[in-house]
């Protein structure tokens, strides 16, 4: 189990530990490598959304090593961004802003091209056989799924103006 690694003053270091460690642990159930979720998770929890590899490696108690590949995973799919502190050699791993809409966003580039990929296989094996028909209601699915999404991600940002979230 992580420690509680650097807290706020006031917060409860033990259940801000158990927060990130079942939140995690969601995410791993959904097919997130397990270190990168507990990565991701941490710094979701942290109040600047940044921390150096030490700071991270200190609050999960993990080493050095599993905080590179779990920070190279996060960075491979866009989840995180690496900078330089200021005045230092150290990096810091930031999440980025926006960082749902971003990750559905690139959801829907990825349903765009599986969709044309598996209008291709529909085409090949003929929408006449099983197989082709299959594959083509599977594109029609992601189709569909796609524009879902985008109207979704344009409520989404009309209802997040309606709310009262500090200021990023």
């Amino acid at each position: 189990m992580a420690g509680p690694g650097p807290v706020r003053r006031g917060r409860d270091g033990e259940a801000v530990s158990r927060f990130v460690e079942r939140f995690a642990a969601q995410l791993t159930d959904a097919g997130m490598q397990r270190m990168a979720a507990r990565v991701f998770a941490q710094l979701l929890a942290s109040d600047g959304g940044a921390m150096t590899s030490a700071e991270l490696g200190e609050a999960l108690r993990i080493s050095p090593a599993a905080v590179s590949g779990a920070v190279s995973y996060l960075t491979q799919v866009n989840m995180v961004s690496r900078e330089r502190e200021p005045g230092s050699r150290r990096d810091r791993y930031v999440l980025h802003n926006e960082l749902w809409y971003e990750t559905f966003t690139r959801r829907d580039q990825i349903l765009t091209l599986w969709e044309k990929t598996l209008r291709d296989g529909a085409e090949t094996l003929g929408p006449d056989s099983p197989a082709g028909a299959r594959i083509a209601e599977t594109a029609a699915f992601f189709e569909f799924m796609q524009a879902e999404l985008l109207a979704l991600m344009d409520r989404w940002r009309t209802h997040r103006a309606t709310l009262d979230l500090p200021a990023r």
